[in-house]
């Protein structure tokens, strides 16, 4: 019974065309119908979220993501290292626990989930300290989600504005897109390839924990090299010279895609961990992604 629900709420979260919808959809159908752990695997999710992006790099002008990228990468480059030697020093005065925030602010500064799952067996964090820091991220890109496409429109943001700012503030890749649809235009072109340069952060990252940690295990295919795949994606499409009916129906397929990854996102919502979560460590996380928001804001105006 609980399949059929999850299939039936799967198709509407896909035929209603909204990331906020199905990414409460799935929480709806993790929370409130008690699915089991593992109901939906993680990794369907993230394989939807990967095939949508390529597919969308199918669509995307190559001379236009190599000119943005170069443009805004250096200061993608400035606000990583600013919000992570923030993020650290602040969890000092807060004294949140030291593994935990370094999982929170490699997310907040890098590319949320996917750093946190990279670099957690780098730390050997605990699972309590995993579960948490997921939490804490999930709840915030819910937010994000609901509110920047509104925040976006409401102060007159252009498709590049939007789709820049949110590449930088915003923690998950599949919550970066799904802002960057909701918003709408052409917002979701510019947001995924400054995103996806924004995750290239990963890899000194993991060098340096791996060298600090003085432990190289569990170190093999931690980055997410789909990114590659995205990019080669990118100049095959302008090499095919796609027509725009052909070009229309991979951006309706990779939406459909994206908007089914939130909701199998949506289903790993757990509502233990989410108890387990202290109020300063929620305060900590909230506190670095709001000047993570106005950071990245101030750096996408000023350009």
């Amino acid at each position: 019974m609980k399949l059929l629900i999850g299939i039936i709420l799967a198709f509407t979260a896909i035929f209603s065309g909204s990331p906020l919808g199905a990414l409460l959809l799935g929480i709806t159908f993790a929370l409130f119908l008690e699915s089991p752990n593992e109901f939906i695997e993680k990794s369907i999710g993230t394989r939807l979220l990967q095939a949508g992006i390529v597919i969308l790099g199918l669509t995307i002008s190559a001379s236009n993501t190599l000119s943005i990228t170069t443009a805004y990468f250096p200061y993608i480059s400035i606000f990583v290292v600013i919000v992570f030697s923030l993020g650290i020093l602040i969890s000092k005065i807060s004294r949140v626990d030291s593994k935990l925030s370094i999982l929170i602010v490699s997310g907040t500064a890098i590319c949320g989930a996917t750093a946190i799952a990279a670099i957690s067996p780098l730390i050997k964090a605990k699972p309590n300290q995993l579960l948490t820091s997921l939490a804490v991220i999930f709840l915030l890109n819910a937010i994000a989600i609901a509110i920047f496409p509104i925040i976006g429109n409401n102060i007159g943001m252009s498709d590049e504005q939007f789709g820049s700012w949110m590449a930088m503030a915003v923690h998950d890749t599949s919550s970066v897109i799904g802002a960057a649809v909701s918003f709408g235009g052409g917002a979701v072109e510019i947001a995924a390839p400054l995103k996806l340069a924004r995750t290239l952060w990963l890899i000194p990252l993991i060098i340096v924990l791996g060298v600090f940690y003085k432990d190289k295990k569990n170190t093999r295919n931690t980055f997410p090299l789909f990114i590659f795949t995205f990019i080669l994606a990118i100049f095959v499409g302008n090499q095919l010279n796609l027509s725009d009916m052909t070009s229309s129906f991979l951006k309706d397929a990779s939406s459909a895609l994206l908007i089914g990854a939130l909701f199998c996102i949506g289903t790993q919502i757990n509502s233990k961990s989410i108890k387990n979560i202290e109020l300063k460590t929620i305060f900590f996380a909230l506190l670095l992604w709001l000047f993570a928001i106005a950071a990245s804001y101030y750096l996408v105006k000023v350009l």
